[in-house]
């Protein structure tokens, strides 16, 4: 939300700097994500200065050149060779002095230097209005009034302020807020000043030419509407200080009508509408649902299909209007118009936000009726609006205001203990003070005991229902800050079991970090064309837009987004690791897992003058997950081929009938959805069954042996398909006792061996922990090793 200092402080009376307003709005809740300086016009004329032309004659080697002399208040004349053809002594003009920057309407701001033009020295530079982006007109220089004071600054003649841009990150339930008034209020509420309202003491009916009925057939959708005709109007460009207003806050002229509901709009934060009185078929307005089926042109052109629920603004036989969202094609305000029906309403928040879902249309008015607006403000701002457009446009008001509201919104009744305020705050604040808050706030005190209040929350601060919600409102005017840090912690001790669920997360982080690998942390939305099974799939009702309208069952895509992200960007080379949670829907129940994934793409490590680059292989991914696996004691699981789609390779884990991990290359297919090229390697973890085992697992400490381990060698001609995990296990089965370690430290696969064959050698390491080996209890464990090796593997030794 963007917010003017200038406007802001036609609300309120401070000496605030912006600075200081934009500590203090980000201290009482309403975030400021960014101050910038906004000048009305580019530069600010600044360096520019009002002079008086006392000479002017030709020049002796131009005939379209004029020599001038120029005061320009400084106490020596300035030469200025000038090129204009209106160019005269004794007029006030406007003079850019050297070393100023000129910021002209067209084309790059440049420096005033000193310089030679055809042979004469000029000092300066005598200027058209487009040449200082004050208008488009380049006929000539321009020609002040005679009472312009020759040295002063052209910025202060011709009233150009600096203004500053707040861009507040405004939370979903501060709908209040979403104006400069709701700003200001709470900015006065903070400072204990007064807010100072637009003054409508000046309005009046001026005659009853026009009067446009209004009938409301759904008071639920509509509780409140408002309306009066302007008559007479002239639709015409806005006024200079209204477009200045609206373009600081990045809103874009129209005309002078359209231009005043937007002002009101982020003025007071009342959405209002004009439409074209002439253009309402059978003079009166009509506000319903229930027009199943029937096409309606927007403003944009397009052609929407209406649904029965549907809140429209309609004249006797056609729509008019999208009630809170969208106007329509025919009825909108042109050039043409002379008279209008100007409508201030408020709807139901549900009711506009089902509408502008379905539609896919965010305007500035569904914004603020989709999160609940003032119902009481309605007339205010019509009348506001009137005069505005008076001032404007011309015209006289020339109806009553219509104004229908049957059951008038009742304001949040809250009792409020004190006690509950001191226990929650974690202070004592004085009682006075509380109540001072309250009353700042604008929630009326209707009653008070020893022990409380009773209090009325009017009903534009839609998020304030509870005591718990005014209490909050108390601590953020009141200040985070002025809490003190209590000297003493109380804690009671946690007797959940060890180690918990951070305490793992940050193990495997630490270990994944100092590794070179990234945490990412991505949306747990995506879109629906990534579901692994759409029937599962936990779909979201009212979706932002169809990429965000699945919840995510699987960690995979938002990893690859991010990988797809940064490779667009030229860093090709990446490790990531996620944690997160997958949803599914199954038998009617849904279903939340906790995962953590880890991602590697490119080269394995970065490039070094004394090691070759080498890119990252399936087997550098095998490495970091077994690394993980022994860093949280996890070693008693079976290894097989995984056969989940999303990978072209790869292996699990398993410990009964659980995975723990399944990990390999990522699958072309998949790769395909994220727009990836390069091969990505990808671990996909079950948290929540690893962080089971390890919370059973008992780290024992175990004595270093005092005998010798001995390692035995053997070669081995075998099946390509004989893998060495089948191997590492048939050796375990054969010696549970002495053998403690199994590697594989050379293969070979060649012409030179049978088809279908491959030659492993393997390593043992046999070692007895209770006495020194001997030759003859080596050489029995190993010819077991041999005879099960060809038993069951159908493996050959070789010599």
């Amino acid at each position: 939300m963007k917010i003017s200092y200038n406007w802001l402080k036609q609300f309120i009376q401070t000496d605030k700097t912006p600075d200081e307003l934009s500590r203090i709005l980000t201290a009482i809740g309403l975030e400021v994500e960014s101050l910038e300086k906004v000048q009305a016009i580019p530069g600010g004329l600044e360096g520019l200065v009002i002079g008086f032309v006392k000479e002017c004659g030709q020049h002796p080697n131009a005939d379209r050149l004029r020599i001038t002399k120029v005061d320009v208040g400084s106490g020596e004349d300035l030469q200025i060779v000038c090129g204009a053809a209106n160019v005269a002594a004794g007029q006030k003009v406007v003079v850019a002095t050297v070393g100023t920057t000129v910021h002209p309407l067209k084309g790059e701001p440049f420096k005033i230097n000193k310089s030679k033009i055809r042979g004469e020295e000029s000092q300066g530079m005598i200027c058209a209005e487009d040449e200082v982006g004050l208008g488009e007109s380049h006929e000539g220089i321009m020609e002040l009034a005679a009472d312009a004071e020759v040295g002063s600054l052209a910025k202060d003649y011709f009233k150009v302020t600096d203004d500053y841009l707040y861009e507040i990150g405004l939370t979903p339930n501060r709908a209040d807020a979403a104006s400069h008034l709701g700003t200001a209020r709470d900015i006065a509420a903070f400072l204990k000043i007064e807010i100072i309202k637009p003054d409508v003491s000046a309005f009046k009916v001026d005659n009853q030419s026009l009067t446009i009925p209004v009938e409301v057939e759904n008071a639920a959708a509509a509780p409140r509407y408002s309306g009066l005709t302007i008559s007479g109007i002239h639709v015409t460009e806005s006024p200079k200080w209204l477009k200045e207003k609206l373009a600081v806050i990045g809103i874009r002229s129209i005309n002078n009508i359209v231009d005043v509901t937007n002002y009101v709009l982020h003025g007071l934060g009342q959405p209002m509408h004009a439409f074209d009185a002439d253009a309402i078929t059978g003079g009166k307005v009509v506000v319903k649902t229930g027009l199943e089926g029937v096409t309606f042109k927007t403003l944009d052109d397009a052609d929407r299909k209406l649904s029965a629920d549907d809140l429209m603004i309609c004249n006797a036989e056609e729509p008019m209007c999208i009630a809170g969202v969208f106007g329509g094609a025919k009825s909108g305000v042109s050039e043409a118009t002379k008279n209008i029906f100007l409508e201030s309403a408020y709807f139901n928040p549900v009711s506009v936000r089902k509408t502008s879902k379905r539609f896919g249309l965010k305007t500035d008015a569904s914004f603020r009726f989709e999160r609940g607006t003032d119902p009481d403000i309605t007339v205010f701002a019509l009348k506001y609006a009137a005069l505005l457009i008076k001032e404007v446009a011309g015209g006289s008001i020339s109806s009553q205001i219509s104004d229908f509201y049957p059951a008038p919104v009742a304001p949040f009744e809250v009792e409020l203990s004190y006690e509950h305020v001191d226990r929650l705050i974690g202070k004592q604040i004085p009682h006075g003070e509380i109540k001072a808050i309250v009353a700042a706030l604008d929630i009326q005190i209707t009653g008070e005991t020893a022990e409380g209040l009773s209090l009325k929350v009017p009903p534009y601060r839609v998020d304030v229902t509870r005591d718990v919600d005014v209490i909050e409102e108390i601590l953020r005017i009141y200040g985070y800050n002025n809490i003190e840090i209590p000297t003493q912690i109380r804690a009671s001790l946690n007797t959940s079991g060890r180690p918990d669920k951070d305490t793992v997360q940050n193990t495997i982080s630490d270990l994944l970090s100092a590794n070179g690998f990234n945490e990412i942390l991505s949306n747990s939305l995506t879109k629906s064309a990534y579901a692994e099974n759409i029937d599962e799939a936990v779909k979201i009702l009212n979706p932002l837009s169809s990429d965000l309208d699945i919840m995510r069952q699987t960690l995979l895509y938002s990893g690859l987004e991010a990988v797809a992200y940064n490779q667009n960007r030229r860093n090709a080379d990446l490790k990531f690791y996620e944690f997160g949670k997958t949803y599914n829907l199954r038998e009617e129940k849904y279903v939340e897992n906790s995962r953590f994934a880890i991602f590697l793409i490119g080269a394995k490590q970065n490039e070094n003058w004394n090691a070759k680059t080498t890119a990252a292989t399936f087997y550098n991914l095998k490495a970091i997950v077994d690394g993980l696996m022994e860093r949280l004691n996890v070693n008693d699981f079976t290894i097989e081929d995984t056969a989940d789609v999303n990978f072209a390779y790869g292996l699990k884990y398993n410990r009964g009938n659980k995975t723990l991990v399944s990990f390999g290359a990522v699958s072309k297919a998949a790769l395909k959805k994220a727009d990836i090229d390069k091969e990505v390697f990808y671990a996909d973890f079950n948290f929540d069954v690893l962080l089971n085992l390890v919370k059973k697992n008992k780290i024992v400490y175990q004595e270093v042996s005092k005998f010798p381990a001995v390692r035995r060698d053997l070669s081995m001609l075998i099946d390509q398909a004989v893998s060495f995990e089948q191997l590492k296990t048939i050796a375990q089965k054969t010696e549970r006792k002495l053998l403690k370690g199994v590697n594989v430290f050379d293969v070979y696969q060649g012409d030179k061996l049978p088809e279908g064959k491959k030659s492993y050698a393997l390593s043992f390491v046999i070692q007895d922990e209770e006495k020194t080996l001997t030759d003859k209890t080596i050489d029995a464990v190993m010819q077991k090793l041999i005879y099960n090796f060809g038993k069951e593997a159908g493996a050959e030794i070789r010599k």
